[in-house]
């Protein structure tokens, strides 16, 4: 049974023995992107690598990458879909494409993994309007032996990958499953037979194309190749389980909680509540160690819904203890299950449990709440649907719940209807989520350019002014501001306010110059540049300097891109400011017609 750090080992292996660098995970929060809350894939911090921008590890990159995906956390529950998660990837910035990439692959799965060949079935892009079908990525499959009758071509929303948001690179993936009950007969895959027998264990995007503002697919100079191979899944298919949750990742906790609960993880009725909990726990802390608080926004909001639903569905399984903190030390005890390392979780364990601990309180008063409100729904009559589903949205009262709760006192719930209400409000919310995607992760303009050098000034300023425990917690950039989050112990007054922003634009009025310079990150440290993920970055690192290099008003280790002159700033304007959480500050920048 292969662990999930031997698989590891085993990839970094493979791909740095194909001429591959070795990139370490990105922060889970993403910096200066607006348009995500979270890294949901390896590309994510790589985008301007992807355009061609030189990358300083060279065109061959492998990773681990953790990532965070809200967008199906309904889907939380079943065997395979979890919102924290480990991605091994490799990547070609414009090096190799789809034959190497496929060959890579099969060489990977069959040699290194030890997968018999003929347990392997691939998806195809199978062609619209927009790209013809990928005959390119079938034939390469072809040559290595995998038969026509194990190759499928599907549309677009089965075999295409991005742009993230309306604009930004794409194009055609290949899917690689792996047939769990070979015993059968094949299926044909456009049925829609991948989840009940084929488990996708890796995905080989192909960036072919540049989807533009009037929705026109370019092809790109630069074509790329990121891959994916969620780790979770693949060790349970190593280890012989569909259920990702046996896997050996998982099933000390599951086992716990069980325990804990006092209920079996073998009865089938109670599998998605003790999955739910698990998975949202785990991803709890991992959120809350990348510096996230719960809180009715963006990222806090993710974290608060997560341990919400976790805690809610512990009242359902008639848990009242106080079980987060007790459910978070299973996890964190079985951190040798993960693919990679993660030493924040251990540094900062005490405040990440508290974090927690205080959140599940708070809900427990809400849904104490939420009993009295339902208590006096049931006294007049039955439920109809938007009420219930008003108790859903205020409380977090699944549906089930508020039927157990009516079930009890001899009333009904109007089910249809609350579906009904869901929908309406899931349809609404898509809507209103499309403008943080607008610009697309590709969307690097001259102005959101222009606020990332403006970051860089207003956190050197920040540290001459307040001192060097200042550094940065988080940025985000639009293309009407910047937001910039660093560590402060406490508020900031006006006067203060007003000499950084005075200081800030004197350095943009003196016209510095800005230069980068490839180097190793020990070289970089010696050089006295700013770098606060000492983890999180590779031996070979970029560094960028404003003012004359001898003696420079600021050097950091940044992936980019900046101005080239101070002179390309319009003066700034600090207009609000804000916590950002225990012991960090917030501030809004903007730029001065």
């Amino acid at each position: 049974m292969l662990t999930a750090p031997q698989l590891k080992d085993l990839y970094f292996k493979f791909f740095l023995g194909k001429n591959h660098a070795s990139l370490p995970s990105a922060p889970l929060v993403p910096e200066n992107d607006p348009s995500a809350l979270f890294v949901s894939a390896g590309m994510h911090p790589l985008v301007p690598y992807l355009l061609g921008e030189p990358h300083p590890l060279g065109q061959r990159l492998v990773d681990l990458q953790e990532c965070v995906r809200t967008g199906d956390i309904d889907e939380v529950g079943d065997n395979t879909h979890h919102t924290w998660f480990e991605m091994l990837g490799n990547w070609s910035l414009g090096d190799y494409f789809k034959k190497e990439s496929i060959a890579m692959s099969f060489d990977f799965l069959s040699n290194s993994l030890k997968i018999k060949p003929s347990l392997l079935h691939v998806t195809c892009f199978a062609g619209d309007q927009d790209s013809p079908q990928d005959e390119f990525s079938a034939t390469s499959w072809k040559k290595l032996g995998v038969p026509n009758s194990r190759i499928h071509f599907l549309p677009k929303k089965d075999n295409w990958w991005g742009p993230v948001g309306q604009t930004g690179p794409c194009g055609p993936d290949t899917e690689i499953f792996v047939d769990m009950d070979p015993s059968l007969p094949d299926e044909d895959f456009s049925k829609g037979s991948l989840r009940g027998r084929y488990k996708e264990i890796w995905n080989n995007v192909f960036m072919q194309y540049f989807r533009d503002e009037k929705g026109q697919y370019q092809e790109m100079k630069q074509k790329n190749v990121d891959t994916g191979m969620g780790v979770e899944r693949t060790v349970a298919a190593l280890s012989g389980f569909w259920d990702n949750y046996q896997s050996p990742i998982f099933s000390p906790i599951i086992n716990a909680v069980s325990d804990l609960v006092g209920l079996s993880y073998e009865d089938e009725k109670n599998k998605k509540s003790l999955r739910l909990i698990v998975d949202h726990l785990r991803s709890a802390l991992f959120i809350s160690a990348a510096g996230v608080e719960p809180s009715n926004k963006e990222t806090g909001y993710v974290l608060r819904r997560l341990i919400r639903r976790a805690v809610r569905e512990l009242s359902l399984l008639g848990h009242q203890e106080n079980a987060v903190v007790k459910i978070s030390k299973f996890v964190l005890k079985n951190q040798a299950n993960l693919a990679g390392t993660y030493p924040s979780l251990t540094q900062n364990q005490e405040q990440i449990l508290q974090s927690l601990g205080t959140e599940e309180e708070k809900f427990k008063k809400t849904l104490n709440r939420g009993l009295s409100q339902l208590s006096r729904y049931l006294e007049k009559a039955d439920i109809g649907g938007p009420e219930a589903f008003l108790l859903y949205q205020s409380y977090g009262f699944p549906l089930e719940m508020i039927e157990e709760e009516a079930k009890r006192q001899g009333r009904k719930v109007d089910r249809q209807g609350f579906l009904e209400a869901q929908k309406s409000h899931t349809a609404k919310s898509r809507t209103a989520s499309k403008g943080r995607f607008a610009g697309g992760l590709a969307d690097h303009s001259p102005v959101k350019i222009a606020y990332h050098t403006a970051t860089h000034l207003l956190h050197t300023v920040l540290r001459q002014v307040l001192g060097d425990h200042v550094h940065q917690a988080g940025s985000n950039i639009t293309s009407d501001r910047a937001r910039f989050d660093f560590t402060h112990p406490e508020k900031l007054s006006e006067k203060t306010i007003k000499e950084i922003e005075d200081q800030v634009n004197r350095i943009i009025s003196q016209k510095l110059p800005i230069s980068s310079q490839t180097m190793s990150f020990a070289q970089s440290q010696t050089q006295n540049a700013l770098a606060f993920f000492t983890d999180r970055y590779p031996e070979t690192v970029t560094v960028y300097t404003i003012g004359d290099p001898q003696k420079p008003f600021s050097r950091e280790v940044c992936g980019g891109p900046h101005v080239d002159n101070t002179a390309k700033l319009k003066k700034v304007k600090l207009y609000k400011q804000d916590s950002a959480g225990s012991g960090k500050r917030r501030l809004y920048l903007s730029f001065q017609a």
